[in-house]
């Protein structure tokens, strides 16, 4: 399934690069894109893309913290019709709910929600935002880009809020204080999750700005008259909660089937109507997250395989010919020699 995006969630990436001394018309154009589209409200494109074109940049003007930068380029509007829902709600809590609901008619790639503080301190709360799906190669240039701007919105949103801390899935991409600076909070690295802390009260507090329910109300009906959330498949739900338990807990059938209400007959029947399997899912997660830390880490072979779950280093070197017709030492080395390194293999 391919993902899309509007290509209003790379505004400002021509700007950015003009004023790093680069050609952000030129590098665009490489990817069939021109900055009128990214001003556009319908332009849509592959969210493989979008990546593409931040890592592609951050490489050729050596500007390791370009995802951070653009996210200081761009506000709220570059939500089109979704910034209207959001901004109108009543409290911050509600406008974060909204976001969540709709946000797939932005970016279907990507999921908001709420959730508990995962240093479990009293009074504190957390926004994560992680990738739905996990075919989409990780950009952390991608991450640092929509958790900054997610930053940004919620100090629109408030009128100033109090971070308490960020959590990134990746290694510093550049000096910490550059995070830190940024965010104007501490800054966790490698923690598998990206996420906003902060006090949980804000959740209730008042838009920063006058609000129109009417508005909201007709901006909502248009989204759900004119879009269909393209996560309404159980095989793509399956795969997401997979992708996050991968590593951290069994992904057992039955405990997946838990967290979507479902029973595990039920899921089964769903997933063959959708022409899939959850053992299939669960390798296909599998094979994508052994390729990106083959390629992106130089994480040893031993770990890599507990992190997929697999039995050792031997059962990763089988289940990787299988996947990838190489070894997994010949897939770390083919992809550091290779321009798209990031990308997934295809079996």
């Amino acid at each position: 399934m391919r993902m899309e995006i509007r290509a209003a969630a790379i505004r400002g990436i021509d700007r950015l690069i003009d004023d790093l001394g680069g050609d952000g018309a030129a590098l665009l154009s490489e990817f069939g894109l021109s900055p009128s589209d990214l001003e556009s409200e319908h332009r849509l494109l592959p969210a493989v893309t979008a990546g593409r074109i931040l890592r592609s940049a951050a490489k050729r003007l050596d500007c390791p913290d370009l995802g951070l930068r653009l996210a200081a380029y761009q506000d709220m509007s570059m939500l089109g019709p979704l910034a209207l829902a959001v901004g109108n709600c009543d409290t911050v809590g509600a406008g974060l709910d909204c976001a969540s609901r709709f946000l797939y008619v932005h970016n279907q790639g990507i999921r908001l929600s709420r959730t508990r503080d995962p240093e479990q301190y009293a009074g504190v709360g957390a926004v994560e935002y992680r990738m739905l799906h996990p075919d989409i190669p990780y950009e952390p240039q991608t991450i640092d880009a929509g958790l900054g701007l997610l930053h940004r919105i919620l100090i629109t949103m408030s009128g100033g809020y109090e971070l308490l801390g960020v959590h990134l899935p990746h290694p510093p991409l550049t000096d910490e204080s550059v995070y830190t600076d940024f965010f104007g909070a501490p800054v966790r690295f490698d923690t598998g999750r990206a996420l906003l802390r902060l006090p949980a009260r804000l959740f209730a507090q008042p838009m920063s700005t006058p609000v129109d329910p009417e508005l909201r109300r007709m901006v909502v009906e248009y989204l759900e008259a004119h879009y269909t959330d393209p996560r309404e498949s159980v095989a793509t739900t399956v795969r997401s909660e997979v992708n996050r338990a991968l590593g951290t807990v069994p992904t057992r059938i039955d405990m997946v089937a838990e967290w979507l209400h479902m029973h595990p007959r039920t899921l089964q029947r769903r997933l063959a109507q959708e022409g899939t399997s959850f053992q299939a899912i669960v390798d296909d997660v599998r094979k994508n997250a052994a390729h990106r830390l083959l390629t992106g880490t130089d994480m040893p072979f031993s770990r890599i395989a507990s992190l997929v779950e697999l039995a050792g280093q031997a059962a990763l070197t089988r289940a990787a010919r299988r996947w990838f017709g190489r070894t997994p030492t010949q897939v770390r080395r083919d992809a550091r020699n290779t321009p798209n390194a990031s990308s997934v293999a295809r079996s």
